[in-house]
């Protein structure tokens, strides 16, 4: 006996609905497959360049211990900064910058790599090792992006906070790679070598992932009326007085080396804001301006505009107007900082 089954209206809505997102699961994870881990030397995949990223921030940073446990420094100077302090140049920056330049141009030859530091040594690419392209940070990270090679620019500043490491303050050092596309800084690492105890390497990716180490501390009671300022070392004396001057004579003023170090203070809670009133390099600020926009926070120069990021000749790699990084009160630490700044 053949019995009538018969589908209810209802049952249709129900099958059609399960059907549809059957095929847009089946369309998203294909897209997912397709374009993960395959770049070409003219598309390049987000994940696979953080991948590479976060490799040669470690790799770098490899050298530059070897270089200091090796007591050769070799130490040079590049001439002083605006502020009059020595520039120097060792030989872990330049072991740093060959290993993390080349590997990165290994992997992505046609992309735009722009280094703190610059060389005119001819280099063989059959020697520089592939990095690696799918580590394990990255793999469990859905969804992927691909990218026109030309509105790409890595930075790369293979040992931040030389002067400090000269004076073995090693744990302001660190390692720092940033992607820029079409000026917006989308992936940020920064990898302190010297770290003996808790995580080494910090990184995120826009509106992706990003890694542990990097949730937003609670906003201190007082921070709007009395912030801990972290600045650099040295030029303490003039923030100092531009600190006071904007938020009360009983601001803390942290002075610091390196500003990859100084962005990561305001999520370890030692600092709330970060300021630096001059000329300021590029691969300096890069990583940690991404690493703030992926935690939806800002860096801004002293006007309050966005640091954009794109290289299209020389002199772009400076960001004249100061800069001011936060994770609460942005707005507020900028309208106080104004006044004292155009005095």
């Amino acid at each position: 006996m053949v019995s009538n089954i018969k589908i209810s209206p209802v049952g249709f809505a129900v099958i059609f609905i399960i059907s549809g997102c059957i095929v847009l699961y089946t369309q998203r994870v294909w897209r997912y497959q397709s374009f993960e881990m395959k770049s070409t030397p003219e598309q390049i995949s987000l994940k696979e360049l953080l991948s590479v990223s976060i490799e040669m921030a470690e790799k770098g940073g490899l050298e530059v211990v070897q270089v200091m446990n090796e007591k050769k420094l070799n130490e040079k100077s590049k001439g002083e900064t605006k502020e009059g302090a020595n520039n120097p140049v060792t030989d872990g920056d330049m072991r740093s910058h060959r290993i993390m330049t080349h590997g990165m141009k290994k992997a992505f030859p046609n992309l735009k790599v722009i280094s703190e530091e610059h060389e005119t040594l001819k280099w063989d690419e059959s020697e520089v090792k592939m990095p690696k392209m799918n580590r394990d940070e990255v793999k469990s990270i859905t969804g992927d992006t691909v990218i026109s090679a030309g509105d790409i620019t890595v930075w790369i500043d293979p040992l931040d906070a030389t002067q400090e490491y000269t004076e073995e303050l090693l744990q302001y050092v660190t390692t720092m790679v940033c992607v820029a596309v079409k000026g917006d800084p989308i992936i940020g690492v920064i990898h302190k070598p010297f770290l003996s105890n808790g995580q080494k390497t910090k990184w995120a990716w826009l509106d992706m992932a990003k890694s542990n180490g990097l949730e937003k501390p609670k906003e201190r009671a007082d921070q709007a009326s009395n912030p801990k300022i972290i600045v650099s070392r040295s030029h303490k004396g003039e923030v100092e007085t531009v600190a006071h001057k904007s938020f009360g004579e009983t601001t803390e003023v942290i002075p610091a080396g390196g500003a990859g170090y100084k962005v990561l203070s305001l999520y370890d809670g030692t600092a709330d804001a970060y300021i630096h009133t001059t000329l300021i390099k590029k691969w300096d600020i890069c990583a940690g301006d991404a690493i703030l926009r992926a935690s939806h926070e800002q860096m801004t120069n002293l006007k309050g505009e966005l640091i954009n990021y794109e290289h299209k000749a020389p002199g772009d790699e400076k960001n004249e107007h100061g800069l001011l990084a936060s994770l609460h009160d942005h707005q507020l630490f900028l309208e106080k900082l104004e006044a004292v700044v155009k005095a």
